[in-house]
């Protein structure tokens, strides 16, 4: 399968700080990619730079084919870009934004109206045209902007933490409506996030970490890097669970409150000789599969969580 986006050692500075380093990505046309991260992992900067909004200090990127810098008129003809700001006019209808951003690209008449309601179909609008947009809910105006989005039949969609300040529910809506429209629409969608179940839900997962690309893989194929199941054990010494297991058996493990979160070698009976070995001092026992949490913190040492993005 062709690529859509590319980069080849793509670096961006800001004077003396170095926001981007090195960032080598091949991302496949129709595919649902996020670049996973804290603030101030690079992945902002990142996104600017393929919305042509920033250039690179050093190597490449191109989106159809066309370099992000040097023919930027050619990639803004093949993007849409959804921003973690809302770019809507709340006095306005959600027919009179679409018409509205249908004109800034160019759009007139049949033509426009064709494809305006073609997008309010694939985001479950249709019946949404008339209403004020300060009347919607947060998931709805999401719709919204990526509606405006889709009128001029973009090859990629960027979007820019998607899901900030959505309730679950409303994530939930707007996931299952992005893999419809990227279906159905045959774009490539590729969005920034810091949530892991919205990069769970992705075919693959790009993690950045101060700036540099740490690694790229599916979300399944990331978690069995770690080669171990997850044990959390609820006490009211969690402590001295701590010690014995340390003492018996010498796996990774950290204290959160009154849980003891133990790593234990996958497959066999690893879970279950500490479930045995712990008897009556655990109240409670829970075997799961690493997180994609897991991962990071294993790969960067550092939580998933950071101040000041990039």
């Amino acid at each position: 399968m062709s690529a859509a986006v590319e980069t080849n050692d793509l670096g961006r500075n800001f004077g003396p700080r170095t926001a981007l380093s090195g960032v080598t990505l091949s991302i496949r046309a129709g595919e649902m990619f996020a670049l996973l991260g804290p603030n101030g992992s690079g992945k902002t900067t990142l996104f600017r730079i393929l919305s042509t909004l920033l250039a690179p200090s050093a190597g490449r990127a191109r989106i159809g084919g066309c370099d992000v810098a040097g023919e930027a008129m050619a990639v803004r003809h093949q993007i849409g870009v959804v921003f973690q700001s809302p770019a809507l006019d709340p006095q306005l209808t959600v027919e009179e934004n679409l018409r509205c951003a249908g004109n800034l690209y160019g759009l007139r008449g049949a033509d426009l109206a064709v494809r305006l309601r073609a997008a309010a179909g694939a985001l479950g609008l249709s019946e949404r045209l008339t209403d004020r947009v300060q009347s919607l809910s947060g998931g709805l105006q999401r719709r919204v902007e990526i509606a405006k989005c889709l009128l001029p039949r973009p090859r990629v969609l960027l979007l820019d933490e998607p899901s900030t300040g959505l309730d679950p529910a409303a994530r939930e809506g707007l996931r299952a409506t992005l893999e419809r429209v990227r279906h159905e629409s045959e774009v490539t969608v590729v969005m920034t996030t810091h949530l892991l179940e919205e990069a769970e839900r992705c075919d693959r997962v790009a993690i950045l970490h101060r700036g540099r690309l740490v690694a790229c893989q599916t979300p399944a194929e990331l978690r069995g890097r770690l080669g171990t199941d997850v044990v959390v054990v609820s006490g009211r010494k969690p402590e001295a669970l701590a010690a014995r297991v340390r003492e018996m058996f010498g796996w990774p493990m950290s204290v959160r409150g009154e849980r003891l979160r133990v790593e234990v070698p996958s497959g066999g009976d690893a879970a279950g000789r500490l479930v045995s070995a712990l008897g009556r001092a655990a109240d409670s026992v829970t075997v799961g599969r690493p997180t994609l949490e897991d991962v990071f913190l294993e790969l960067t040492g550092e939580p998933l969580r950071g101040e000041g993005e990039a």
